[in-house]
């Protein structure tokens, strides 16, 4: 078992006793999310060379000040996108430098999403239990089983980077596990864009017209209500009845109401304004954001990007999906060039390559 403390930021006798040497901490987060749109951080787990504490936010009225204590140091985390987004949330700061070992380890063969528990049993041969994976951390007091089992979960992160380092640096890819873990730093991989709703929502993409054009406004105004009310999506209006509506475009209050499994309240709450969106939707005007067919010279074309990525992920020993996703080789073969495959250590190993080929 790991042995931990916990802070409790209510009591002004608690802070962070971090080494005063540290410059380099391990971090986790647990949270609850099931009944609201914004993530409710509820507890900070920090692994430093002189042991792990875990962190009660719940118990603080301003749970940004202990984060921004702790943004000075470089943080170490496995599958950093979804605990970086959480800590943006609650603080709107992210840390200066992070290290991603899910990141690292890729870059070493792993496979391209491989687990916390999966590493530390690769690395180290220790099995770690995940038997409270959907425990509800929001309830207070904390058990001593849930405390050491979230102390555990951070508690290899900082030996786990020590021995990714080693083997990246001996094969001249530390720099390119870096340079990954450095683009999780962008904030607007964490802002919300209403706009852009409609890429999340499953099956809007078959949809052609007039449909379309409603689903996306539709999309739009779904994510503006769950942030307003901070309420998740689905509590909002459910993917399958958004997606009825789009299809059965109503015309008449009468006929909302009669699509399979339209709440009546939500009818005369928003009914007025649904049969407006439906009204005013123009499918010209969103043509540009439908993803383009690819003709039969950019098929062609894409076919042997794809060949050339898995050549040379092959040769290196690690999976294609790392080198380049095949949604960003689509993107380039219509012209978009901003993919990580033309920039940095990827454009040195085949994003020239790839160049010459579009």
């Amino acid at each position: 078992m790991t042995n931990y403390e916990l802070i409790n930021l209510s009591d002004n006798s608690s802070r962070l006793i971090i080494p005063e040497a540290t410059t380099r901490i391990g971090v986790d987060t647990e949270f609850l999310r099931e009944r609201t749109y914004y993530a409710k951080l509820c507890l900070v787990q920090v692994a430093t060379s002189s042991g792990t504490i875990c962190i009660d936010p719940l118990s603080a009225s301003a749970a940004d000040n202990f984060l921004r204590e702790l943004m000075k140091y470089e943080w170490i985390l496995h599958a950093a996108r979804q605990d970086l987004e959480i800590v943006f949330e609650a603080s709107n700061r992210l840390p200066d430098k992070v290290f991603d070992t899910q990141i690292a380890a890729a870059m070493l063969g792993f496979p391209a999403q491989v687990g916390y528990a999966g590493l530390v049993k690769q690395l180290f041969n220790v099995n770690l239990d995940k038997a409270y994976t959907r425990a509800d951390w929001s309830k207070r007091p904390l058990s001593e089983a849930l405390l050491k089992y979230a102390a555990e979960d951070v508690h290899y992160l900082l030996p786990a980077y020590e021995s990714l380092a080693e083997k990246l640096k001996s094969i001249g890819r530390f720099d390119w596990a870096l340079e990954d873990s450095q683009y999780l730093l962008d904030a607007s991989l964490y802002q919300t864009d209403p706009a852009a709703a409609i890429e999340r929502l499953k099956g809007a993409r078959k949809l052609q017209g007039k449909p379309f054009a409603v689903a996306k406004n539709l999309a739009t105004w779904r994510e503006e209500e769950a942030i307003k009310t901070n309420k998740p999506r689905k509590w909002v209006i459910s993917d399958r009845l958004l997606l009825n509506i789009a299809v059965g475009l109503p015309d008449s209050m009468a006929s909302l109401a009669r699509i399979d499994k339209m709440p009546e309240k939500l009818v005369q709450r928003s009914g007025k304004y649904f049969l407006q969106i439906i009204e005013r939707a123009e499918p010209s005007q969103l043509a540009s954001q439908r993803p383009t067919r690819l003709n039969e010279k950019q098929r062609a074309t894409l076919k042997e990007m794809k060949r050339k990525v898995v050549t040379i992920a092959h040769s290196l020993g690690i999976a294609a999906e790392i080198i380049a996703p095949k949604k960003e080789l689509s993107a380039a073969v219509v012209g978009n060039r901003k993919s990580r495959v033309f920039h940095g250590w990827r454009e040195k190993i085949i994003g020239k390559q790839l160049l010459e080929l579009l």
